[in-house]
């Protein structure tokens, strides 16, 4: 076992606790299904968990199979870059029926920060994850997006390993 079990029992774990349940609330929840001492020794590493028996507790707790692994989804796409920073002035030439949210998100933002110089806006790696989900994309998918839609300097391309 090693590293990768305990990880995979972190997940569990913290899929678990986000619902608030117990070990013995999980078993009491699953009809019996799951025993809270099979659950634990998951969680601990202690006993390897078969792909089918994960698929299974993933749907008990309702989330997808990949976020219950330790590297989290399953990557489509490489990770954006560290520093975003959109060109507002292109993002205005844009129709609004391809960028409305993240046009929105942005005028959000430079409220917050009274940040009006209307020419770029710096953002976080995590507000570009948010507008991903919102885009239904990856984080490194929408970072092309942006990048082929002239918000983001070509250099803003995740670097892929070949």
């Amino acid at each position: 076992m090693g590293d990768y079990a305990k990880a995979l029992g972190s997940k569990l774990r913290a899929i678990r606790q986000q619902q608030g349940l117990s070990l013995h609330g999980v078993e009491q929840k699953s009809g019996g299904r799951w025993k809270a001492v099979v659950v634990g020794s998951y969680e601990r590493g202690d006993r390897a968990v078969t792909v089918q028996k994960l698929a299974e507790l993933a749907d008990f707790y309702g989330v997808p199979v990949a976020e219950l692994l330790p590297e989290g989804r399953v990557p489509s796409g490489a990770e954006p870059a560290t520093k975003i920073v959109i060109n507002l002035e292109r993002l205005q030439q844009l129709p609004a029926d391809k960028v409305g949210p993240l046009a929105r998100y942005a005028a959000a933002i430079q409220s917050q920060r009274g940040d009006y110089n209307g020419k770029v806006l710096s953002i976080r790696t995590e507000d570009l994850r948010s507008l991903a989900i919102i885009y239904d994309m990856t984080p490194g998918e929408l970072t092309e997006q942006l990048v082929d839609w002239g918000v983001l300097p070509p250099e803003a391309r995740p670097a892929r390993e070949d």
